[in-house]
């Protein structure tokens, strides 16, 4: 079970880690922070920048952490953030990533929901060093996520038809 665990925190962090590193540092063909706060601003999200500020972090620094194991639940938490935001704003209701649908978030997000429940396990830094959250800070952290998402949800305009429609890119 813990070399499942590794394997699967391995590439789901280093794939979430490389999509921040694209949005906040413009690696791996991405468009950089600059470019994604302008993508953002142009499909309703207000303050762009902090949006894609916040956006990018929860990736690049959740993808690290999960993929290290290092201060869980902090990178299932990230992740899971970021995919359920990319799944209900960008994606939905489309299933099939052919057609720009939430296949590829919705697979990252139950990773993260399952290594989350499951803990890191024993290949992991919170393992090598001894490292436990106290449960009071992970509350906080979840409860601090739920009401991010939520306040981003209301407040974040609708995408305009333009952008619904546009063609999935491979």
């Amino acid at each position: 079970m813990n070399a499942a665990l590794l394997i699967l925190r391995l590439t789901v962090g280093l794939l979430a880690a490389g999509h921040g590193a694209q949005k906040l540092f413009g690696l791996f063909g991405g468009h950089g922070l600059r470019g994604t706060s302008a993508f953002l601003g142009s499909v309703g999200y207000r303050p762009a920048a902090f949006w894609a500020l916040l956006g990018g972090l929860s990736e690049f620094a959740g993808g690290l952490l999960f993929a290290t194991g290092f201060l869980s639940p902090l990178g299932p938490i990230a992740i899971g953030a970021a995919m359920l935001t990319a799944i209900t704003k960008f994606h939905w209701p489309k299933l099939w990533n052919t057609n720009g649908g939430f296949e590829y978030p919705l697979v990252h997000l139950a990773v993260a929901v399952a290594v989350g429940i499951a803990g890191p396990g024993a290949f992991s830094l919170d393992a090598g060093l001894g490292t436990r959250l106290p449960s009071g800070v992970t509350t906080i952290v979840v409860a601090a996520a739920a009401v991010g998402y939520l306040w981003g949800m209301i407040h974040s305009a609708r995408r305009p038809a333009e952008v619904q429609s546009r063609p999935a890119t491979a």
